[in-house]
């Protein structure tokens, strides 16, 4: 048996990484997932690995119908939702003098616009059967000072206000809101930047694990917060990140 049989979940961002992984971790529990994405290849590739007839839809959450567009056919798709999964989002690195207005709006809109409009959407259907739970990823950079990531940072600690919002206002309606903050985990962008010289040490020296943490550490407590396991949890920000929001006192500026 497994932890959520029976129980349908949307992802965002279900395409690769943290947002692939996720998606066959809700698989594997037993949820029937609506896989959400811009990439028809990538969504195909997910799906391939789920077992409980995943629902794919390609769609641009950036856009100010892309959303509830989605939502929508996920909704139909699915027969209703139990899970939501904002994850969603896109990521930038520089200094903030050197952002331009067009590249603040793609980051605002898909980090915070979409979870939003996306939340907004299937809540009425979660509050008509009494029960669901929404889990959002975060960010390391939205709890803690990260360098040339204060766009990105902005983005995600409105994740965190938004989610301790949602717990205040529906915990009466049986729905639960909880948020997964990762650090640094080994994905294609990070790989990327780690390989640059001197970057990796510098940032596994501030990891007490001294390790990177890996798509599916992030997957597996999503699914926990998804199940009645966590049942009394709603409102928080968990950090999954090898302990840096607990002891990072010096951020590497790379």
């Amino acid at each position: 048996m497994g932890a959520l049989d029976g129980r349908t979940a949307i992802v965002t961002g279900a395409g690769r990484g943290i947002g692939a992984a996720i998606s066959m971790a809700l698989d594997a529990a037993g949820a029937r997932v609506a896989l959400i994405a811009r990439s028809s290849d990538q969504l195909d590739d997910t799906a391939a690995t789920l077992v409980n007839e995943p629902v794919v839809i390609v769609a641009d959450l950036s856009t100010p119908d892309g959303p509830s567009e989605a939502a929508a056919a996920a909704l139909d798709g699915l027969g209703g939702v139990d899970v939501l999964v904002n994850n969603a989002a896109i990521a930038e690195r520089k200094d903030i003098e050197l952002f331009t207005v067009d590249e603040l709006d793609a980051m605002w809109n898909t980090n915070v616009r979409a979870p939003l409009l996306m939340t907004a959407a299937v809540i009425p259907s979660m509050v008509a059967q009494g029960s669901g739970a929404i889990v959002s990823i975060s960010s390391l950079s939205g709890r803690r000072g990260t360098p040339r990531r204060a766009p990105y940072a902005a983005t995600k600690a409105a994740i965190d206000g938004m989610t301790r919002s949602l717990a205040m206002q529906y915990g009466p309606d049986g729905i639960r809101a909880n948020a997964v903050a990762p650090g640094v985990v080994a994905t294609e962008m990070w790989n990327e930047h780690l390989a640059n010289p001197g970057v990796a040490d510098d940032v596994l020296g501030v990891i007490p694990q001294r390790r990177l943490t890996d798509a599916t550490e992030i997957a597996a407590v999503v699914v926990f917060l998804a199940s009645d396991a966590a049942s009394a949890i709603t409102g928080e920000v968990i950090s999954v990140d090898g302990g840096m929001h607990a002891t990072v006192n010096l951020w590497p500026t790379v």
